[in-house]
């Protein structure tokens, strides 16, 4: 079936009407995208209508009424040869419009420009391939899990896997006093720092709680020693006799007969 193409004006003849500015109407009334057929809603009838012409655009004849085929009048829409002046940026109007389409469809059915396939993830490795930090606890662990999901692992019999399992495990119980030494001794080194660290706060709040300043001052207070004392903790002005000579012979005769009376008990033990 041949192509029915939409046919021409070839017309000269215009509503004498003012040009209608694009710029002067709502960027949704009309479509001048290039490659695409313009088209405009004309201002009278408010019904979509194509823009003839190459040099000097115009709205194509149309009537206003559109039940012409059931025998109504034939009656010209006063927008009919209508002259259209395109004063716009074509391109920003396009950029403007598209983005108003992008941001009125569902958020469902928007489409990123470039497609992006997630890549199928890499089957997991096996647990005895995998390269991790082994302990005691992580090697017996996998080991009794393979062995309860196993089928080939009986009694003292292993597959594989479950081989690989049960040398990591004996690997790691074997390494275990060496790691808990390695372990014990980093954590007093941890504390040999942490107590280098806090000796000069602590020492700064005992200096503060004993004195402080008052303290330091009289460390620092020296005094002249005194001339011809035998020591620097003796004088010469000190007593060599008793104050009271007879309270103290009276004393010394007492302590004589109480060791008296204690000596034959003694040597009679």
């Amino acid at each position: 079936m041949p192509r029915i193409r939409p046919g021409r004006n070839r017309s000269k003849n215009t509503n004498r009407r003012a040009p209608l500015l694009l710029s002067t109407m709502a960027p949704e009334d009309f479509n001048v995208r290039p490659g695409e057929t313009k088209s405009i809603a004309c201002p009278d009838c408010r019904t979509w209508r194509r823009i003839m012409g190459d040099t000097v655009l115009k709205i194509r004849e149309h009537c206003i009424s559109d039940k012409v085929a059931e025998g109504e009048k034939h009656t010209l829409c006063p927008g009919t040869d209508q002259v259209v002046v395109i004063d716009i940026d074509v391109q920003r109007w396009q950029a403007r419009q598209n983005r108003l389409l992008r941001d009125a469809m569902p958020q469902d059915n928007r489409r990123a420009a470039q497609q992006f396939y997630k890549p199928l993830p890499a089957p997991a490795a096996p647990v005895s391939r995998i390269t991790a930090e082994v302990t005691l606890e992580t090697a017996r662990q996998s080991y009794l899990a393979h062995r309860k999901g196993c089928t080939r692992c009986v009694k003292g019999q292993h597959c594989t896997d479950g081989g690989i399992l049960a040398r990591r495990y004996v690997l790691a119980l074997n390494q275990e006093p060496a790691r808990r030494e390695a372990r014990e001794e980093q954590e007093r080194q941890e504390r040999r720092t942490v107590r280098k660290q806090t000796a000069p706060t602590v020492r700064k709040a005992q200096w503060a709680k004993r004195g402080g300043e008052a303290v330091e001052t009289a460390n620092n207070r020296c005094a002249e020693r005194i001339t011809g004392s035998l020591s620097e903790f003796r004088g010469p002005q000190l007593p060599l006799a008793p104050q009271n000579s007879a309270a103290h012979d009276r004393r010394q005769a007492e302590l004589g007969k109480q060791y008296a009376r204690k000596a034959p008990v003694t040597a009679a033990a």
